[in-house]
């Protein structure tokens, strides 16, 4: 009974297979479960069946040929690719007809297996398959088409949009956007691709799209075609009031899908609202609002800063997201397109240049009054918080085109910037040209710079349209959990100090953080107030939060081992289910470990002692990065030990750079020239692109000039730079903008080498991208050929600048003066302890000091002239003896502060005003050893502008000669700074009657 049911089963499929050949239309082939159209098991389809087929190797080229795969690689057995449960058509060597069809006809077998000698799985040689290079994710670049075992670039005049739709579809990154050519992403190698591409736009396939040969074809490398997919093929707000109002729904392939509001916010809202055309997002609310949505919940994470033109361009993460039902279904309301105001070239949407629509143009808003009255109704009319700042914008941020407004003066509490006052007197608005520009309060913003990764680094804060940091001072987890909340970034695991990550540049906005970690934002937080602070950079705070994820492998290999995650602060493994080849492929990737790799046996590289974090990882060709891939939600106990995975990947992995700026981070075999490039032009002429965290980006051109040309071109080989065009000169690039107000002296060796912004963290827009003309040709040395050790990136937290360079010459010199002052107080010591000895030069040295007033009451001009050169009192007060008091100051002096200098009011005078004349105890005597005699600047080395200082302690019965001696000294300043004669009868006594000798007593020793 029961072979009577096999029997009657077989005859059942055997009839409805010859139904189906001889009934049906035309038959079609393909290759299933293959990794791509011209690989796997052959299976044959007739209205709407599959089924597979059984064949000998020598109808292996005729299927090759059939599916335009080329020739015949190699056959493979029943479940090579696979198997199930349906049987085979069988196809013998006995047909000898010229098709397989005819074959098929003619020999109608259905068997349930396919053993030697026949196979049912081919690979074909011809495969033409796609890909895309170059771009900042998988799903942009520059094509590329597999010939053999190379691959081909496409002539741009070859391709159209209906080509790309094909190769996005096939690549699974959603649909095309744009088809741009003349090697956008730049030049590629090797061979070109000789057939023109006709598809129709709906193949499955670029291989079954028909095509034109062009053998005589004139393409060079530098017409290059590119593609330009979006990740996702739809978005669309459902069952609002408006088309600018809804649920937000996201199309993945063909299925539509709602996004969970657990991670949606404004910045998000606002970038799929202008994306939509519908102005700006107003709110974006959650918990369906309006209304629950069927079929998938996307887990998928957006991170936009809310200047995107997409969302596509905005990053995204999945691994590990919680799962979301339709009760969290997102929303967005936007503005509409009635917007009448916005903001350009600033860090958000409520910070930049104003400009308005009037009758469906935009213009300028001119103004050279501009002040915060005005900005307060801008600010309020985009519903952007409060004004900051009112500014006019430099000539550099000036606008272009048509002029909306000239000369607005408002009272500040307009609704419009239409309500306010304007000149309507073309007169007086003609010699307005200058743009303005706003600040308001929603364009405040946080982010973590200088890290590993978007959840863990410097604090820096978006305030009053500058960037800056945060002091540590007070710096606690409560004050990170507020950071890493507001961020989407979990809690915070530690709060680092100290430069954790490196110095800042720019100001420090906030200093003494004092949160309770309940508040939104991190400036609702007690603290001293904006810009109030007593820190310096080395104090900036940082943060690392509990959603920063990275992957290592857990062996003595680099690329082998046991896989782990870090998640909440601890690492734990991955579980292996299901870790398909793409996944690992990806996983590969990010370790820069090759392509692809395979799973080892249990336990291969041991057994991981922490969590077990994540299981169910499912990548596809779209996701660019692990962390985009859904997976199961993060679980300490995702798997048991034995599911942990262990892989091992086709690469090596080389040592690291020390530059971090100077290494391609997905691929550390990168050249100096491989991570610069010249795109729009030609190979010494273009736009400048550098590879960082793994994808091209282009180079702002604020302070880009000839040095930082030279660099580049010497960089590429290609001589010194001719010009160093900007705004775009080459047209405008895509991707990310990495690096602005590059400062190189010209003769670095490296555009890494060169002062810069922090790499990353660029505000500047594409129409800014730098470009280079270089002269082509290379200029050479006899020199030997030396390699110089590679040299950290100095940016502005690092850099040795010019104030650091002054300050070290002065620190040098103020050294070598203490040394000299350090001989010179020695040396006067030295001279100190040989002037006490009793000796006549002593007295008449003395006795010379009053000879000099002497002199001078006689009208001797030559003693007239040496006592002003030492007094420093001479007419002109700029001459030698001026000019050397200065360059000492209390240098060659006496030091008269113990003397009891008697009040100028008591001195006697003559009738006449003259000064009294010189008693007779006015004589030295022998307490006078401690005054020794003042050496000639010509004679001693020691004197002259550095002459020592000679300190005096007169006894208590020295009080009237000192009193006496100082009254004569008071009268020779007097006399010296007056300039005049004056003749005394009483010329001092013990006169040796030479003037010669000049007395070193200056002015400001009295």
């Amino acid at each position: 009974m029961a072979m009577k049911g096999h029997l009657t089963t077989q005859l059942l499929q055997l009839l409805l297979l010859f139904l189906l050949v001889t009934l049906g239309g035309a038959a079609d082939l393909r290759l299933f479960n293959g990794s791509n159209p011209c690989v796997g098991r052959v299976e044959i389809e007739r209205n709407g069946q599959w089924m597979k087929m059984c064949f000998t190797a020598s109808r292996a080229a005729d299927i090759c040929q059939h599916l335009r795969c080329g020739d015949q690689v190699g056959v493979h057995n029943a479940g090579y690719f696979g198997e199930d449960s349906r049987p085979y058509l069988m196809v013998g060597d006995v047909c000898y007809q010229s098709t397989i069809w005819d074959c098929i006809l003619e020999n109608l077998n259905i068997e349930s297996t396919c053993s030697h000698p026949s196979y049912s799985g081919v690979t074909c040689s011809g495969y033409s398959q796609p890909r895309l290079v170059g771009g900042d994710n998988p799903c942009s670049g520059r094509v590329e088409i597999r010939h053999g075992e190379t691959w081909a670039t496409l002539c741009d005049a070859h391709f159209d949009f209906k080509a790309a739709s094909v190769i996005c579809n096939e690549l699974e990154c959603g649909r095309a956007l744009s088809t741009p050519g003349g090697a956008h992403f730049g030049e590629g190698h090797g061979l070109i691709w000789t057939e023109e591409l006709q598809c129709v736009g709906n193949e499955s396939h670029l291989a079954y799209c028909p095509r034109i040969s062009h053998v005589n074809q004139t393409c060079s490398h530098a017409n290059d075609a590119s593609a330009i997919c979006s990740r996702h093929t739809g978005f669309q707000l459902v069952n609002g009031s408006t088309v600018c109002s809804g649920r937000v729904e996201i199309k993945v392939r063909d299925a539509w899908g709602t996004v969970c509001d657990s991670h949606w916010d404004l910045s998000d809202a606002n970038v799929l609202c202008h994306q939509l055309n519908c102005g700006f997002a107003v709110s974006a609310p959650g918990g369906g609002h309006f209304g629950k949505g069927t079929g998938f919940v996307w887990t998928d994470t957006f991170h936009c800063k809310g200047t995107e033109s997409h969302l596509d361009h905005c990053p995204v993460t999945a691994l590990g997201a919680s799962q979301c039902s339709h009760d969290n279904d997102a929303s967005v309301i936007c503005s509409g397109n009635s917007e009448s105001l916005r903001l350009l070239s600033g860090a958000s949407r409520c910070d930049g240049r104003v400009e308005i629509s009037l009758h469906g143009v935009w213009g300028r808003v001119l103004d050279d009054q501009w002040d915060m009255n005005d900005a307060s109704v801008v600010c309020r009319q985009l519903q952007c918080g409060v004004a900051e700042k009112a500014y006019n914008p430099p000539k550099s941020g000036r606008g272009t085109g048509p002029v909306g407004l000239r000369s607005v003066q408002c009272a500040g509490n307009e609704t419009r910037l239409t309500l306010c006052n304007i000149s309507v007197f073309e007169t007086a608005q003609a010699g307005i040209t200058e743009d303005v520009g706003v600040v308001c309060s929603g364009s405040r913003q946080i982010r973590l710079a200088n890290g590993p990764g978007r959840c863990a680094g410097r604090v820096e804060i978006y305030y009053n349209g500058t960037w800056g940091t945060v002091c540590d001072d007070s710096w606690d987890l409560p004050d990170s959990n507020v950071v890493c909340n507001q961020l989407g970034c979990g809690h915070a695991i530690d709060a680092t100090v100290s430069v954790h990550y490196g110095q800042g540049s720019g100001q420090i906005w906030l200093d003494d953080v004092n949160c309770s970690g309940n508040e939104s934002d991190l400036w609702d937080c007690p603290s001293r107030g904006w810009d109030q602070h007593n820190c310096r950079h080395k104090e900036d705070a940082g943060v690392l939060c509990s959603e920063f994820t990275d992957l290592r492998l857990v062996s003595n290999s680099d690329c082998a081992g046991r896989l782990e995650v870090f998640y909440n602060g601890t690492w734990g493994s991955v579980c292996h289910s299901p870790m398909d080849a793409a996944t690992r492929a990806l996983i590969c990737k990010h370790l820069d470990c090759g392509d692809s790799g395979i799973l080892e046996k249990d336990f291969t590289y041991g057994i991981g002692s922490g969590p077990t974090w994540v299981d169910g990882i499912r990548c596809d060709k779209q996701h660019s990065s692990l962390w985009e891939c859904p997976s199961d939600p993060w679980n300490q106990q995702s798997c048991n030990r034995g599911q942990e995975t262990h892989i091992s990947c086709e690469g090596r992995r080389r040592k690291p750079s020390q530059n971090p700026f100077a290494e391609c981070l997905n691929s550390t075999s990168c050249t100096g020239q491989e991570k610069l490039r010249i795109m729009g032009g030609n190979r010494c002429s273009g736009r400048v692109e550098v590879w960082y965290r793994g994808s091209w980006g282009t180079v702002c051109d604020d302070f880009w000039d000839m040095a930082d040309a030279n660099v580049v071109c010497k960089q590429l080989g290609c001589g010194s730079a001719v010009s160093a065009p900007g705004e775009a000169a080459f047209g405008k690039g895509t991707g990310p903008i990495w690096v602005e107000k590059v400062n190189c002296r010209g003769t670095e060796s490296s555009l890494w080498d060169c002062p810069a912004m922090p790499w990353g963290e660029s505000n500047c827009d594409h129409k800014e991208d730098a470009a280079v003309n270089c002269s082509g040709v290379t200029e050479t040395t006899a020199s030997p050929a030396t390699t110089a050790t590679p040299r950290p990136p100095l940016t502005d937290s690092g850099r040795v600048t010019v104030p650091v360079v002054i300050c070290i010459i002065l620190g040098v010199l103020l050294c070598l003066l203490l040394i000299i002052l350090v001989v010179q107080v020695q040396r006067a010591r030295a001279q100190h302890r040989g002037a006490t000895r009793p000796s006549d030069p002593v007295y008449e040295e003395i006795d010379y000091n009053l000879m000099g007033e002497k002199q001078i009451l006689g009208h001797s001009e030559d003693s007239v002239t040496k006592l002003q050169y030492y007094t420093g009192d001479s007419e002109g007060g700029n001459d030698s003896g001026s000019e050397q008091e200065g360059a000492s100051p209390g240098g060659s002096q006496v030091d008269y502060d113990n003397v009891e200098e008697p009040a100028l009011n008591d001195d006697p005078q003559t009738p006449d005003d003259q000064e009294g004349p010189a008693l007779p105890g006015d004589v030295p005597g022998d307490s006078y050893d401690d005054v020794r005699e003042v050496s000639d600047p010509e004679d001693d080395p020691g004197s002259g502008q550095c002459a020592q200082e000679v300190t005096w302690a007169p006894r208590e019965s020295d009080r009237i000669r000192d009193s006496q001696r100082d009254w004569n000294l008071h009268s020779l300043r007097n006399e010296g700074a007056s300039g005049t004669e004056r003749e005394s009868p009483f010329p001092p006594p013990g006169d040796p009657g030479y003037d010669d000798v000049e007395a070193g007593i200056p002015e400001t020793s009295i």
